[in-house]
């Protein structure tokens, strides 16, 4: 597959998660503007990752023998559907349906993409194709919030279902109208045994990536779920909520342009470990501030620490899994983050409406500051 398929598909990705972050942003303020308990939009954003938990290292395996172009297809039809019946029933119980069929499309639509990255050109290309994957997606991080933000203030929640559904039908046509393929992994394994989740965790390095992946998790998803609510909570508007959310994504997007020069002079694990630090640090301070511009800042603080993190653990992971079982490997990953983003919301939601927000920020820098420190001693 040539690298300006690579690059076409990098834009078509881009434009599908431009949709799903918008309709994330969404889900939790449209849910908020009917009065839903912070339990019940952590179960609507939970709901997010359900069927991805369920179905990721089975998907893997799928796309592994049958390529990607199907399940390309197959994902964004079904976040084009999620995203229509939120329009055409605009009503909280819809809600969960629209939920379901967004997040299990979007991850059918990233394991490929995640697998074409991995597998164009040498080996020693996977970091520079993963960067330049996170840093599209670090660039629609961006821009779904702060589109969905504006859109809610100035057209509705309804209207904005539909403006975001425009994206995704951009990256169907795309998709039609360019074949983008890679070539199938015939034999995966020469020996005829069955393949076992327990192979791969027999692998050292690829415990710890897999690891790693289960603890920085949970950080981004707390940031998604709870500034909305934390920004409500204080007042602030739909707008400058995306704009927090926003200063996130801007951030992910620098940190992403400098990876290219960090790979020469700071090792992978580094990266990580200065992450889980830097994050946790970031997040004692978050509940206690209530100003645009500190907001802003931490917000961005966030992003830099979490946003080079990605590439990293991609590249480590296509590097380290067993020959033809790449898309599986990034399945398990996306089976652990799953986990966290369908049960971490219902925890955030429900320790969020006993004891407030101040204490999730706490128990999540503390989790990550005692990771990095951990991981920094090893």
């Amino acid at each position: 597959m040539p690298l300006d398929n690579l690059r076409l598909m990098v834009l078509l990705a881009v434009s599908l998660h431009v949709a799903f972050a918008g309709v994330r942003v969404n889900l939790s303020l449209f849910a908020l503007s009917l009065q839903a308990a912070p339990v019940t939009v952590g179960s609507i954003l939970s709901l997010l990752a359900l069927l991805p938990m369920l179905f990721s290292v089975h998907a893997g395996r799928v796309i592994d023998r049958i390529g990607v172009r199907r399940p390309l297809l197959a994902g964004t039809t079904s976040v084009i559907c999620g995203i229509g019946l939120a329009f055409l029933v605009p009503r909280l119980e819809m809600l969960f349906v629209v939920s379901c069929l967004v997040g299990s499309g979007f991850m059918l639509c990233h394991l490929a993409v995640n697998h074409i990255a991995g597998e164009v050109g040498r080996p020693q290309d996977r970091a520079m194709n993963f960067s330049l994957l996170a840093l599209g997606f670090s660039t629609s991080g961006f821009l779904g919030p702060m589109i969905a933000g504006v859109a809610i203030d100035w057209i509705g929640h309804r209207y904005t279902f539909l403006l975001l559904g425009g994206f995704a039908l951009l990256t169907l046509v795309g998709l039609l109208a360019r074949r983008i393929e890679i070539p199938r992994h015939q034999a995966l394994d020469p020996t005829g045994k069955k393949r076992r989740l327990s192979d791969l965790g027999r692998n050292r390095t690829l415990r710890y990536v897999f690891l790693v992946s289960g603890v920085l998790s949970p950080a981004w998803d707390l940031f998604a779920f709870v500034v909305p609510i934390h920004g409500s909570q204080i007042g602030l508007s739909a707008t400058q909520i995306g704009m927090i959310l926003g200063a996130f994504g801007a951030a992910i997007f620098c940190v992403r342009l400098m990876v290219p020069l960090l790979l020469h002079r700071v090792s992978e694990w580094r990266m990580l470990v200065v992450a889980m630090l830097s994050t946790g640090a970031t997040y004692f301070v978050f509940p206690l501030v209530h100003g645009m511009p500190l907001l802003l800042t931490l917000a961005f603080i966030l992003g830099m620490g979490l946003g080079g993190a990605q590439p990293m653990i991609m590249s480590l992971l296509y590097s380290t899994a067993p020959a033809g079982r790449g898309a599986e490997a990034v399945g398990v990953r996306s089976l652990i983050i799953n986990m966290s983003q369908t049960g971490m919301p219902l925890l955030f939601g429900a320790v969020g409406g006993a004891l407030g927000m101040t204490p999730v920020f706490w128990v999540m820098a503390l989790c990550l500051i005692g990771s990095g420190y951990i991981a920094r001693k090893r």
